[in-house]
C-alpha cells in the first residue's frame, strides 16, 4: 500500500508541476518580451496576459490534455471523481461554503486591486479588450477549465494522493506553492486565495466549493473589465 502512496504522490506531483512549469514559463516568456526599459516589476509583470487570446488558448489546451491522467489516476483507485467534486446530498450545505469562499476572495481581490494600480506606471500593459469573442474565450479558459480543472490537480490531488505521503499540511502547502508559482505575476494573490479555497474543500469536503470560489473570482474579474470599460 505504500509503494501504491508513493506513486500515486508521484504522479499527481508530476501532472501538477507539468501544468505549473508550461503555463508559468509562457507567462515569464510573454511578460520579457513586453519589457521596456523604465518599467517596473509590476509593469513587467502585467504582460504575461498581454496576449489574453493566446494565453487562455493555451490555458484551455494543457488543462485539457492532463486532464485524461488525473481522470485515470483516480479511477485507478477506485475514487469516484464525480462524487470528489460533488454530491446531491450535501450539495446545498457545499454551495454555500463555496459563496462564502467567493466572498472572501472578492474582499482579498480588492486589495490586491488598490495594490497593482499603486505599483504600475504608464507603461504596464492595462487589458481593454472587451470584444465577445475575447470575453467568451475568457470565461471557458477561467471560469470553467481553470475553475475546474486546477482545483483538481491543487486542491483534490494534494487531498486525495499527496497527503498519505507527505501529511495533510505539507501536502495542502506543496500544491498551493505550485499553484501560486503558475500565477507568479498577481504577487502572491493566488497563494492567498488558495488558502482560502483550501478552507472551502476542507469544511465541504467536496471540491464543488472551491471551484465556485475560483471560478466565481475570475468571472467577477471578467465582469470588472466590462464594467470599468463601459464606464469609459
Amino acid at each position: 500500500m505504500k509503494e501504491t502512496n508513493i506513486k500515486n504522490a508521484k504522479t499527481a506531483v508530476t501532472i501538477t508541476t507539468a501544468l505549473t512549469f508550461f503555463a508559468a514559463g509562457f507567462e515569464v516568456i510573454m511578460a520579457f518580451m513586453g519589457s521596456k526599459p523604465g518599467m517596473n516589476i509590476f509593469d513587467i509583470a502585467s504582460f504575461a496576459m498581454a496576449n489574453p487570446n493566446v494565453y487562455c488558448l493555451i490555458l484551455i489546451l494543457v488543462n485539457i490534455i492532463l486532464l485524461p491522467s488525473a481522470i485515470l489516476l483516480y479511477r485507478q483507485n477506485g475514487i469516484s471523481l464525480k462524487k470528489e467534486i460533488a454530491e446531491k446530498k450535501t450539495l446545498g450545505r457545499d454551495i454555500l461554503f463555496g459563496l462564502a469562499a467567493l466572498a472572501a476572495s472578492l474582499m482579498v481581490s480588492l486589495g490586491y486591486a488598490f495594490v497593482f494600480a499603486a505599483g504600475r506606471t504608464e507603461l504596464a500593459f492595462v487589458d481593454t479588450d472587451t470584444s465577445v469573442g475575447t470575453t467568451v474565450i475568457k470565461i471557458i479558459a477561467l471560469v470553467f477549465v481553470s475553475g475546474i480543472c486546477k482545483e483538481i490537480y491543487f486542491r483534490g490531488f494534494a487531498k486525495r494522493f499527496a497527503e498519505t505521503v507527505l501529511g495533510k499540511t505539507n501536502a495542502l502547502l506543496l500544491f498551493n506553492l505550485m499553484f501560486a508559482m503558475l500565477d507568479w505575476y498577481n504577487f502572491g494573490f493566488s497563494l492567498i486565495v488558495g488558502f482560502i479555497w483550501i478552507w472551502a474543500y476542507k469544511k465541504s469536503r467536496h471540491m464543488i466549493s472551491s471551484m465556485i470560489a475560483h471560478g466565481g473570482t475570475n468571472l467577477a474579474g471578467i465582469i470588472w473589465l466590462l464594467v470599468m470599460s463601459g464606464v469609459n
